[in-house]
């Protein structure tokens, strides 16, 4: 018998090692005490059951390792419990976990695992625990799963499952946790989840639950959490609908085709704390005595058509969150003077797009925690209470379309972390309080259509508040644009339309290099365009029509390759106008009014210009006569012209004065549709194919005549249409000569009425760094120390340039694209995080970050949240990719050996060795040919390769706080450069 289980020991001894093999420790971490010398029942994570000593637990739980889970844990045949969750495994889940006849729990959550759910699983029969949440797992659930029928918690979520769910576990009675959100599901709720009477967590979020909603769950007296967010569920409730969910804690229904009336019984709901009906169809009064529901904190009931007194909101006392917006309330309320006894810990207010009236009381300075105010769209009329500064902690003030009068409070300026005030159109006067250059969060103040006098204090731009959206329009503003205006580099939307405003443009507004809009249209500005606006090449659309500028019309504007509208109209410009790129499509460029213009495209209808001749002395005297009298006639009458055309077009604006800046703008973008990217990419052919990746694939096309790429969106695949919003919020505010431009995107459906969406964006004619690292040709240290350079650029634009930081989250050769000058431009904002951006009162914000394995930070893998130094890992291994010519996950890395150790080991002796055998040789490229002093100078290169190798190594370290910042990246690789270019210089 000794001698069985001293074979059986080996046997799990040698198991042990081989899951070691597959795994890569941190540092100093648990595997260090996994070794040949020591009995495997005292290493940390293992524990063996005292009677015969055989492995029954497996424990690296948020032990921050990473590998594949190997097969021969099939092997440790005692084991009850397995828990690697909170790691950055990756690979499949090996099908001999079904060896484990004794298994009852399985935590796997929180990792990168990849594949299917192997019918093996099934074998587990005595398995309890069920948890692979927030992985990359994906296809059908197999049947043979409904043998666990000893189940008791399933945890899915955050996967790509589909098919069935409910066929698996329709007789799995004992499960009291299911938690299935965010895959792709598709069916009905069966009415035979009612037998399911354990249950006390039921989460279905995000998937594609459809059909009626099965009343039976509303007698599961065990529930304690219901959330069915996202989904295409319907179910009409009738106001006495009987609810008997006494532990009930949470009731999400978020998003779905909920109707009928709220029912009354949830007043029964007596340990309720949050309430979220938001995105239905429920109509009818809602219940008055919510207050009577002592233990809720969060009442969401917005997009609804509700009706009811407003007046109910005043017995929340206890509510955290209150969102009631874009409800049909009716009658003549009134805004509470009670709401300033509502809980002192109320943090959002949202009572938007709802026919309320009265004012706002005083009282309201009393909810001193309030983070968000949002009362748009209301009839709320009288003054703003003087002491709102006291709300020291709001982020978000948003007011606009009411009918709110006096002044604006000089105490806003004292609330520290305000982001947005939203005053517009209402009726508020005075000047613009100077204060409000104090708020050092504040990024987008829009203050348009009231009744605003004064000048434009320039104090406004001399405080810590840094703009990013400024819309002062429609007021009665005058005097100049203060200088200090060239402060706001981040400045991307400006705003001053219809003032009296006059002077000049300052020559410092091209220092505002993120601007993206200009609206100064009908004021009274004079004197030439600046030389200094060509630095603003990210522009996209300009209204400089009904000033007084004159001069030339700049060539500059031609240039700007994001350009798309341009009014110039009513103005006093003169010369010649040019007919080549924006200039050719008369569509997204007005000259009327400008008298003294000629020449252009046809369809502009603008008098051609007069051919230059020399004049002969004799002929001088006739023509200066008859300019004397037929310039001065023609003069007036196109001022007259000009005068009609001013007038009617004024009465034109007036009477369309509540449009929306945005549907007037949005008017005058390109605009792409199916048909136009079918015929550019003839048919998304394979021939035009550039590459495919996780959301989707790109084409190369042609559209309106220019060479562009094409990514067309899978959204079949989960995650696919989130990634385009999420590319599209990135790329929106950001313009940088190494980021890939986005020229426009395409939103719509196909012939077959399946939704479409589509990216399209600058031509790389050099492909993609990946094909050049793999086979496609080789670099020389120069092209390879340009590329580090730009891509580094690219980083510290999103990271320390851009007013809000931005992550990319998916750094990798594949995403780094080369342009005809094998400049670096990174691409794909598919992943990519705003870190600070104001979220939506009920939008939850997203943990863990998902990246390409290999160059994925490892502080990811235990569910830190998107940081830059998470990029600045991601950039340390491509640059040593870059080098190395090798990919992080090539096979020689495994035990422990990882890209980031192998090149530290090789600092500083053995650097030639490990470099990318394309650099060992002699330079033979044309572009090294023509720098001689390069071939001349071996050891110059050497130094060059050692430095890029080494901010390799010191930007891919495994603790964050050690990683070299970005800004001293490029100091060294400019450093690197210059001396491998002035090679007799450095040498001593």
């Amino acid at each position: 018998m000794q001698h069985i289980i001293a074979s059986i020991s080996h046997i799990e001894h040698n198991a042990l090692l081989a899951i070691k093999s597959q795994l890569v420790d941190s540092p100093n971490g648990v595997l260090r005490s996994w070794n040949n010398s020591v009995h495997h029942c005292y290493w940390d994570g293992v524990t063996c059951g005292r009677k015969h000593k055989r492995v029954i637990r497996l424990d690296l739980y948020s032990k921050r390792v990473s590998g594949t889970i190997s097969p021969f844990i099939g092997n440790l045949s005692f084991l009850e419990n397995i828990d690697l969750s909170n790691n950055s495994l990756h690979g499949r889940i090996p099908s001999e976990l079904g060896n484990l006849a004794n298994l009852k729990t399985l935590w796997l959550y929180d990792n990168i695992l990849t594949g299917e759910i192997h019918t093996n699983l099934s074998h587990c029969v005595n398995l309890r625990v069920l948890s692979i949440g927030n992985n990359k797992l994906d296809g059908k659930l197999p049947l043979e799963l409904r043998a666990l029928s000893k189940l008791e918690a399933i945890s899915l979520f955050d996967n790509n499952f589909t098919g069935s769910f409910f066929d698996i576990i329709s007789n799995l009675t004992s499960l009291s946790v299911i938690s299935i959100g965010s895959n792709a599901f598709t069916e009905p709720i069966p009415e035979t989840i009612g037998r399911m009477r354990e249950l006390t967590f039921l989460d279905l979020w995000e998937n594609q639950f459809s059909g009626a909603f099965p009343m039976s769950i509303l007698n599961l007296s065990s529930l304690e959490i219901l959330q069915l967010t996202g989904n295409q569920i319907r179910g009409e409730f009738q106001a006495q609908t009987a609810i008997n969910l006494p532990r009930l804690r949470l009731l999400n229904l978020v998003g779905n085709k909920f109707s009928g009336s709220i029912p009354v019984t949830l007043l029964n709901l007596t340990n309720i704390e949050v309430i979220e009906l938001a995105e239905n169809n429920f109509t009818g009064r809602i219940p008055q005595d919510f207050g009577k529901l002592h233990t809720l904190n969060s009442l969401g009931l917005s997009e609804n058509h509700l009706t009811g007194d407003i007046n109910f909101i005043s017995s929340l006392v206890n509510c955290t969150n209150l969102d009631i917006r874009w409800n049909n309330f009716t009658g003549e309320l009134q805004l509470p003077e009670s709401i300033g006894n509502l809980s002192t810990s109320l943090q959002r207010l949202a009572l938007a797009h709802n026919p309320i009236s009265g004012t706002i009381p005083a009282s309201i300075t009393n909810l001193i925690n309030l983070i968000l105010l949002d009362i748009s769209d209301c009839n709320i009329t009288g003054a703003l209470p003087p002491d709102f500064g006291k709300l020291k902690n709001l982020e978000l003030i948003l007011l606009s379309s009411n009918g709110l009068t006096g002044r604006i409070p000089e105490s806003l300026g004292i609330i520290p972390r305000l982001t947005d005030l939203y005053l517009d159109d209402n009726v508020l006067e005075g000047r613009i309080p100077p204060s409000l250059a104090n708020c050092q969060s504040l990024l987008n103040l829009n203050l348009s259509y009231n009744k605003l006098n004064g000048t434009l204090n320039s104090e406004l731009f001399k405080g810590s508040a840094k703009f990013v959206r400024l819309d002062l329009s429609h007021n009665h503003l005058e005097g100049s644009i203060p200088l200090e205006i060239s402060e706001h580099i981040s400045l991307g939307y400006f705003r001053l339309s219809d003032n009296k405003f006059s002077g000049v443009i300052p020559y410092g507004l091209g220092q505002c290099v993120a601007l993206q809009q200009l609206y100064i249209n009908g004021n009274s500005f004079h004197g030439a365009i600046p030389s200094s606006i060509a630095s603003l090449s990210s522009l996209e659309e300009i209204d400089l029509s009904n000033n007084k500028f004159s001069g030339s019309i700049p060539s500059f504007f031609s240039k700007f390759p994001l350009l798309h509208y341009l009014n110039l109209s009513y103005n006093d410009f003169e010369g010649e106008v040019p007919t080549n790129a924006l200039y050719a499509n008369e569509s997204v460029i007005f000259l009327t009014g400008n008298s003294k213009l000629c020449g252009g495209i046809s369809e502009l209808r603008l008098p051609k210009c007069a051919e230059k001749k020399i004049i002969k002395k004799s002929n001088r005297r006739k023509k200066a006569l008859s300019s004397k009298v037929i310039i001065p006639t023609i003069s007036v009458l196109f001022g007259v012209l000009a005068l009609v055309v001013g007038l009617y077009l004024t009465c034109i604006k007036s009477k369309k004065r509540h449009v929306s800046p945005d549907s007037e703008m949005g008017k005058s973008f390109l605009k792409v549709s199916y048909d136009m990217l079918l015929k550019a990419t003839d048919g998304f052919s394979s021939d035009k194919l550039l590459g495919a990746g996780t959301f989707g694939s790109v084409f190369e096309g042609t559209v309106e005549g220019k060479t562009v790429a094409v990514k067309v969106l899978n959204l079949q695949h989960r995650g696919a249409s989130k990634s385009f919003i999420a590319e599209c919020n990135a790329l929106r505010n950001i313009r940088h000569r190494n980021l890939v431009g986005i020229i426009t995107a395409c939103s719509s459906t196909d012939f077959l009425r399946n939704d479409f969406k589509a990216l399209v964006y600058e031509f790389m004619p050099n492909g993609s760094l990946d094909r050049w690292l793999n086979g496609s040709g080789n670099m020389s240290i120069l092209q390879r120390v340009d590329i580090a350079i730009d891509m580094a650029h690219a980083l510290n634009y999103l990271h320390h340039e851009c007013e809000t930081p931005i992550v990319h989250c998916d750094l990798k050769p594949s995403n780094i694209l080369l342009d005809q000058d094998m400049i670096a431009h990174v691409g794909d904002f598919g992943l990519a995080k705003i870190l600070t951006e104001p979220q939506h009162p009920n939008q939850s914000s997203t943990i863990g970050v998902r990246g390409t394995v290999g160059y994925v930070a490892p502080e990811y893998g235990l569910g830190s949240e998107a940081s830059t130094d998470g990029d600045v890992y991601s950039y340390g291994i491509l640059l040593l990719e870059l080098m190395t010519g090798k990919r992080p996950t090539d096979n020689m890395f495994k035990e422990g050996l990882n890209l980031h150790i192998y090149a530290k080991a090789a600092l500083p002796d053995q650097l030639m060795q490990i470099v990318d055998p394309s650099l060992q040789d002699n330079e033979n490229t044309e572009e090294v040919e023509n720098r001689r002093e390069i071939q001349d100078c071996y050891h110059q290169k050497r130094e060059c390769i050692s430095v890029l190798v080494s901010v390799g190594v010191a930007c891919s370290d495994h603790s964050p706080e050690d990683r070299m910042k970005i800004p001293d990246v490029i100091s060294r690789l400019q450093a690197a450069k210059y001396n491998l270019l002035n090679p007799t210089r450095t040498r001593h």
